[in-house]
């Protein structure tokens, strides 16, 4: 996911093209993203799609409706992303890397102000405990080490237990890499932690 400055974002998968629907979360993505949930206004948001603020409310009951289909769309976005590499994997150990570059094409985006780390644990630090995106975050991230312990279970097939630890590691390392990375605002964290995952599994 490395930045490119201020070019322009390239369209994410998916995305919903000419509703207003799709531009308000397209704008919303760009902004909340770029400059933050909070420091994101309704205004903006609808200057950036170019429709009228009536558009918002008749697509989102409030902002955080919006926020949370905002959410919902960054979790469908990685899942795009990494059944895309799925699509091409033989065995479990591809599987893992699947994951790990899946993230890697996330982090490539051409980001308006660059790469600036996972978006949806960005978001899940501006709200507060308890708040229901935090728990969709929180699904997304167990969603992920699932989908590394299935790869695992493939390769260990007689160690459970042990497929599970290494999911653990696995995602512990991706994490930390997406930090590193976010604060580099690079994806060369995201390589090193591939080809460490990759030695990992050669160990197994």
């Amino acid at each position: 996911m490395s930045g490119t400055g201020d070019a322009a974002p390239r369209p994410r998968p998916g995305a919903r093209r000419g509703a207003a629907r799709g531009r308000l979360l397209d704008a919303a993505a760009r902004r909340f993203y770029a400059d933050g949930v909070s420091a994101t206004g309704i205004d903006a948001i609808t200057a950036e799609a170019g429709v009228a603020k009536m558009s918002l409310y008749n697509n989102f009951s409030s902002k955080a409706d919006l926020v949370m289909a905002y959410l919902d769309e960054r979790h469908q976005e990685w899942t795009d992303l990494y059944r895309r590499r799925l699509d091409g994997a033989q065995d479990g150990r591809d599987g893992v890397l699947a994951v790990f570059d899946a993230y890697a094409d996330h982090a490539a985006f051409a980001y308006e102000r660059g790469f600036r780390g996972c978006g949806l644990l960005n978001a899940a630090a501006e709200l507060p405990a308890g708040h229901e995106g935090r728990a969709l975050v929180r699904r997304h991230k167990e969603e992920v080490e699932s989908l590394l312990a299935g790869h695992l279970d493939e390769l260990l097939p007689d160690r459970p237990e042990r497929a599970q630890a290494v999911a653990e590691q696995l995602a512990f390392l991706l994490e930390g890499a997406m930090a590193r990375a976010g604060l580099e605002g690079t994806g060369t964290r995201l390589e090193h932690a591939r080809a460490m995952a990759a030695d990992m599994l050669e160990r197994l």
